[in-house]
């Protein structure tokens, strides 16, 4: 059973308190036999069980189906904490379906919203965050996928390719970015939304990895994307594509403590039920520091997570620097707490099957997506120098 003291924090509303009550115990019903062999199948289905059951609702606002009047930072962070605390696919499955919709949710017109987000709320469409390229992952202003204005008008035609793209195979839409060139970098990229089964879009390659789920490259050769599923203002994609992450990242840093939570339950159930040396393990000076090291690198990156969620939330705060700080912060100490429980375990920890070996391999993506440790760093330093009085 988790510390979830946490909850006490004057960050959170009784509302929050019982969101994270409930979940939990829905968590604990219904995320017992995921098959995590089958990625594909398994994240269909749990979308399709999130859905049902109401939990998909907080990835969208309630004019469009969603729980809430506005997408809310703390509640997107509980449920993505508590459903990693459970099952990784099973965060995966709601992170993607908040962080695909999210910018039809901030810049998509009122028709865009309503053709997609209240089938997102049910889980009835899966969604996708089209963003990285080959040679643009961290470097998003040097993205090449390019999209033209149709000689009448009336499309868009998009050339060239994404990759490492969560859902992609399996989504019935992406959010796509590409360059249409309206002012050199950053400012010449515009957003749209693709339907899967767009003319011209492919799947190019499935791409496997040490912690399963569905990721591919997509292909885009003459695709052509009516005028209307553009998103926002031609050229301002990249603000899209940042305000979405602003509101993303902090969730990334709440995945990652209950990744961390989970480790810690299970050392601490191994270390008081092992025996060594006359006692059991726990009463060893060594795993106690360890202990001791796990509980304060969760407990400072939950700090730093739900003030970025709540600054952005109550005081209505842009947050990319306390956002930046939380997911840094919390994906790297998860890391170390994960593997500080493989230790504890010993053998055990690395035996294919067990918690703690599985958690090993799933933590590690998050200290890379939506902006790796050292682009955090970059973004942190960059904000700190920005706000230095003159």
């Amino acid at each position: 059973m988790s510390d979830k003291t946490y909850l006490d924090l004057p960050f959170f509303d009784d509302t929050h308190r019982q969101l994270e009550r409930e979940l939990d115990g829905w968590c604990g019903q219904h995320l017992r036999d995921i098959d995590h062999h089958d990625a594909d199948a398994a994240c269909r289905g749990l979308v399709r069980q999130l859905g049902q059951a109401g939990w998909l609702r907080y990835c969208v606002p309630a004019a469009f189906g969603g729980a809430l009047p506005a997408l809310d930072s703390r509640a997107l962070c509980l449920l993505r904490e508590t459903l990693a605390r459970h099952d990784g696919l099973a965060d995966f499955a709601f992170a993607m379906q908040g962080l695909g919709s999210g910018a039809i949710t901030l810049a998509g017109s009122d028709a865009v919203r309503e053709r997609y987000l209240p089938r997102v709320a049910r889980g009835e469409a899966i969604a996708a965050f089209a963003l990285s390229e080959p040679e643009a992952g961290s470097d998003v202003a040097a993205m090449q996928c390019s999209a033209r204005l149709s000689d009448d008008g009336s499309h868009y035609v998009l050339e060239g390719a994404k990759t490492w793209i969560s859902n992609g195979g399996i989504a019935d839409f992406y959010c796509v970015f590409a360059r249409t060139g309206e002012a050199p970098g950053a400012r010449g990229i515009t957003a749209f939304v693709v339907d899967a089964d767009a003319p011209g879009l492919s799947i190019a390659e499935r791409i496997d990895v040490i912690a399963p789920h569905p990721l591919a490259t997509l292909r885009f050769d003459n695709c052509r994307v009516p005028v209307g599923n553009r998103l926002g203002e031609a050229g301002q994609g990249f603000k899209v594509a940042m305000m979405t992450l602003d509101i993303f990242r902090a969730s990334v840093a709440a995945a990652a403590l209950g990744f961390g939570r989970a480790a810690l339950d299970d050392a601490l159930a191994r270390a008081t039920s092992r025996p060594m040396f006359g006692g059991v393990l726990a009463d060893l000076q060594l795993t106690q520091a360890a202990i001791g090291e796990m509980a304060t690198a969760i407990d400072s990156a939950a700090l730093l997570t739900y003030r970025a969620a709540w600054l952005r939330d109550v005081r209505q705060q842009r947050t990319t620097r306390e956002a930046a700080m939380a997911k840094m912060v919390a994906t790297e100490h998860a890391q170390q707490v994960i593997d500080r429980a493989v230790q504890i375990f010993g053998g055990l920890g690395v035996k294919v099957g067990t918690r703690v070996e599985r958690l090993y391999r799933e933590i590690r993506s998050l200290r890379i997506y939506e902006g790796a440790t050292e682009v955090q760093k970059l973004i942190i330093a960059r904000e700190t120098l920005a706000a230095r009085p003159a």
